[in-house]
């Protein structure tokens, strides 16, 4: 029976939430959709929903399923609960989820031993397939053959049906279709005679048991009422097919995703089902989340403009975000002439910000490829300051953390109250924790790990009420089961994919030259550079307070300045920066004549208004189907010259001359960016197009 005190306990839970979040947290049973923006609190959101449904009696704790995308998001969804009072509702990655419920059903729908999951050999068995089909055993070649054969699986398409499915979708496959489809058909033979299991066969394999066997799903679904999906524009068809066998006929789901945070598509992932969760539930609750409490409004009116150049944003990913938080310094956009001047201004700045109070651990470098670590690396290390690169060594695979958690664990089989911190701090004061760190080097990285541990029981002795030796021990245990590790003290190098589901108060994205970002294999397919764009999105609103956007000219020190600022960057910054503005020509002197709009006559500073010799406000005279015309026409001389169809003209190129529609050579070199060796390589063709109005 539910009493006025346990009123006043759920009234207290809500206090804290926006009347969005309330709302959500609030909604009756079934089906809702939280369509949540970066920063907006949606997993405080989720959390208070799941307290809220639990403490008022509508589901068991036991009977929730929470499911993300990563271990971390899983561990903190768990932490959060456990602060809430909610203890037994599980928060799963699919994966871990599926591995759990196998096992559990394994021997009555399968019998016999359980097979073994395959973690570190896979690429063994992918060479082994490869080898048999007379392909490269090279270990770049078998990563991407076990790429492609992730996506099919996520895809839910089989070896025989895989070539159709590459054509049909334009993937740009490592080999012929018909020889990948030939590697998987011998890697699922050779894999299946091993009795072994991959991360996608366990939830086929739960889908099968569930779909084919009608008691086990009875009794799964007696067990499970309530489900919550976090993340779930990155959704696969086979992780909803998953879903759906879970739910059953039923309807008690609620999913929060933001389709602008789309970044997963060559793994398979779709925003689709986010997008018409409302058409497939229609009487489902549908909420919008656009109060951002992480960033200031500097650097969300960025993150606006950013996303708000997309072309073809469905309806239910047009949020727009409203700072929450005070002003903030404006983004620093900057330019150098080359990768390692970028570098090494970048650790200066770093270490700028440490001096000035920001931690290390609030300070993170983002970058496009793993590759580009390296420079960035080397300049923290000459300016000594700590840093971690996320997705290298797992935190609870280094010696350190494993001696510690030992000595932890045989301090709390003796352990008598008291207080934790001061334990904890005693026994790795036996293990090398000291009071102050030591220099640089890999003496200062086991430090910080350890200082990562303490601080960690520092935070569960505030935040979760009774917490002792025993408790933090199995609190690591939890986490190192789920590669959920605490936070270390360092910069951190990531990627922009790693940096998914992470915040920072200053962020660097470096490294936004054209080619990088976007990434060059992009250029061509729009959807692809689309989810580019999205990619630099999700970087910049990692940033709460500081964000700098910087890009170099060359990759080497010294080297030829071809390189050119990202594409995304046009109409982000000011018009008075440097950098916006048209490079005087060459042996040019005296002031450079202003160029006006054509439309009201106001001075143009800016480079894509140069371009298309228009202020960025004025209306638009573009041609459409001349654009598309020219669309077509670059793409074939980029596949016949064999470079990136950006070599040929850039999109604003031909915006500028659909909207011009230049009649003879000069009109055509008045355009920004056509100088005398595109006018001789290309104006003829163009001019054709223009005039005839027919491809030339």
């Amino acid at each position: 029976m539910r009493t006025a005190a346990d009123s006043r306990t759920d009234t207290g839970l809500l206090d804290g939430l926006d009347p969005e979040q309330r709302a959500a947290a609030t909604a009756p049973r079934g089906p809702v959709c939280v369509l949540a923006g970066a920063g907006t609190g949606k997993t405080r959101t989720i959390t208070h929903r799941i307290a809220h449904l639990v403490r008022g009696g509508h589901v068991a704790a036991g009977q929730v399923l929470a499911v993300t995308f990563t271990s971390r998001a899983a561990g903190e969804l768990r932490s959060r609960l456990r602060a809430l009072g909610v203890e037994g509702a599980q928060a799963r990655t699919f994966h871990a989820a599926a591995l759990r419920q196998l096992r559990y059903f394994w021997p009555r729908v399968v019998g016999g031993p359980q097979w073994d999951l395959i973690e570190n050999n896979k690429l063994r068995l992918i060479g082994q397939a490869a080898h048999r089909t007379g392909l490269s055993t090279e270990v770049e070649v078998l990563r991407d053959l076990a790429g492609e054969i992730e996506w099919a699986k996520a895809s839910l398409i089989v070896p025989d049906d895989y070539p159709a499915a590459a054509a049909r979708r334009q993937r740009d496959t490592p080999e012929p279709p018909t020889r990948v489809a030939a590697v998987y058909r011998q890697y699922e033979e050779l894999k299946n005679s091993a009795r072994l299991l991959d991360f996608d066969d366990l939830l086929l394999h739960t889908i099968a048991a569930l779909e084919e066997h009608r008691a086990v799903a009875e009794e799964f679904r007696d067990r499970y009422r309530c489900f919550v999906v976090d993340e779930y524009q990155d959704v696969t068809p086979l992780q909803q097919r998953l879903l759906d066998a879970w739910l059953g006929e039923r309807d008690d789901l609620t999913v929060v995703g933001d389709a602008n945070q789309t970044i997963y598509s060559f793994g398979g992932a779709s925003p689709r089902p986010l997008l018409e969760f409302p058409r497939r539930f229609p009487e489902a609750t549908v909420i919008r989340l656009e109060r951002d409490y992480r960033s200031t409004p500097q650097v969300v009116a960025l993150a606006n403009s950013a996303i708000g150049a997309a072309r073809g944003r469905p309806a239910g990913s047009r949020l727009r975000l409203v700072g929450q938080r005070p002003d903030g310094p404006p983004p620093r956009f900057v330019e150098f002439d080359d990768e390692p001047a970028e570098a090494a201004a970048t650790a200066a700045r770093i270490r700028d910000l440490l001096d000035a109070g920001v931690a290390a651990s609030e300070i993170a470098v983002l970058y496009r490829v793993n590759a580009q670590s390296e420079a960035y690396e080397q300049a923290l290390a000459e300016q000594d300051i700590p840093y971690l690169v996320r997705g290298g060594e797992r935190f609870f695979a280094r010696t350190e953390v494993r001696q510690a958690m030992v000595a932890l664990r045989t301090a709390a089989s003796r352990a008598e109250p008291g207080e934790l911190v001061p334990a904890v701090g005693a026994v790795l004061g036996q293990v090398g924790l000291t009071e102050q760190p030591p220099a640089g080097g890999s003496a200062r990285e086991r430090w910080d790990a350890l200082a990562a541990l303490r601080d960690l029981a520092d935070e569960l002795s505030r935040t979760v009420p009774d917490m002792d030796l025993p408790g933090f021990v199995a609190e690591l245990d939890q986490r190192a089961a789920a590669q959920h590790p605490p936070t270390v003290a360092g910069v951190t190098l990531a990627s922009l994919h790693a940096a998914k589901g992470l915040e920072w108060d200053a962020v660097f994205l470096v490294g936004l030259a054209e080619g990088t970002v976007p990434i060059q294999r992009a250029d061509g397919d729009e959807q692809a550079i689309e989810e580019e764009r999205r990619l630099f999105y999700v970087g910049l609103t990692r940033a709460r307070e500081h964000l700098t956007l910087s890009w170099s000219l060359s990759r080497t020190a010294g080297g030829r300045r071809h390189r050119r600022r990202s594409r995304f960057l046009y109409g982000l910054l000011p018009e008075n920066h440097p950098a916006s503005r048209v490079a005087r020509a060459s042996g040019s002197s005296g002031p450079r004549a202003k160029v006006r709009c054509r439309v009201c006559g106001s001075s143009l500073m800016a480079t894509i208004e140069i371009k298309l010799g228009r202020c960025e406000g004025c209306p638009s005279t573009v041609d459409e189907e001349l654009l598309e015309r020219l669309r077509g026409w670059r793409g074939a001389r980029a596949r016949e010259l064999k470079v990136p169809v950006y070599v040929v003209f850039t999109d604003a190129t031909l915006m500028a001359i659909a909207e011009q529609r230049p009649t003879d050579e000069r009109e055509l070199v008045a355009i920004a960016g056509i100088g005398a060796t595109k006018l001789e390589r290309f104006g003829s063709e163009v001019l054709a197009m223009v005039n005839s109005g027919t491809p030339a």
